[in-house]
């Protein structure tokens, strides 16, 4: 996964140019590095709940970079953000993770279920009335 943080950083790297008054140019290099890999590394964990990761990455870096590079910072990190969500994805699929598990009910409209079953169950708290239970022999 770090190849895609590495390729943010290696596009954006010879843009940094915080101010002189807070940062130099090496340590600004430094958050840039620290921040994309932390972003991928979540996007990792978790693709499914980081709603906005290219926005996120970017806000947290962007004071690095001179007004007139934003743009084009903005855009290699959409890019490659974009790149990496798409292979997550992928993989967990593969995996068999990327469907998500959904309740077999019905709802009183007739429209699927969107909530999630319980552990080793097909229906949600809400409809496990519905599971047909074995019966408990003694």
């Amino acid at each position: 996964m770090y190849r895609f943080s590495r390729a943010i950083f290696v596009e954006v790297k010879d843009l940094v140019d915080p101010h002189p008054d807070t940062v130099s140019p090496q340590e600004g290099r430094r958050r840039v590095l620290q921040c994309c890999e932390a972003t991928i590394e979540r996007l990792a964990r978790d693709p499914h709940y980081f709603a906005k990761p290219s926005q996120s990455l970017f806000s947290e870096i962007r004071h690095l970079f001179s007004i007139s590079d934003q743009v084009r910072v903005y855009r290699s990190i959409d890019r490659h953000i974009s790149a990496a969500v798409v292979h997550i994805l992928d993989e967990l699929e593969r995996a068999g993770e990327g469907q998500a598990h959904q309740c077999k009910a019905t709802t009183r409209k007739g429209k699927p279920c969107q909530r999630t079953p319980l552990p080793d169950r097909e229906y949600c708290p809400s409809h496990q009335h519905l599971e047909e239970r074995l019966p408990v022999t003694a």
